[in-house]
């Protein structure tokens, strides 16, 4: 019985092709889905994988290739007491990087 593991990759947008194309020249079958999230509500993309334990930490290295944090400027809004909100001075912030959850399979079937 082969073991096998579910890693489920979040990346940004940005990041997204490239790792697509870095999963097809290291033969790793990956279902992408558009997601959104994180605390700037940016554009997501979440990889499913399932691999062979064996090539978990290969699969994890391509994810760090290709997935790189960045700097960006983001409004800081403020409120005030009567509950309006004014546009502060923007802030510096990293984003990017991939988010990795590698969980075990019970079971693996392939129709």
């Amino acid at each position: 019985m082969v073991r096998m593991k579910l890693v489920l990759a979040i990346v940004q947008d940005k990041d997204a092709d490239a790792l697509a194309r870095e999963f097809i020249q290291n033969n790793v079958r990956a279902t992408k889905l558009a997601t959104s999230g994180g605390f700037l509500k940016a554009g997501n993309t979440t990889f499913i994988v399932g691999i062979e334990d064996d090539r978990v930490n290969e699969v994890l290295e391509i994810i760090k290739k290709s997935s790189h944090t960045r700097e960006q400027y983001v409004s800081n809004v403020n409120m005030d007491a009567a509950g309006t909100s004014m546009l502060g001075k923007p802030v510096q912030v990293t984003v990017g990087g991939a988010t990795v959850f590698v969980l075990p399979v019970e079971e693996f079937k392939h129709f």
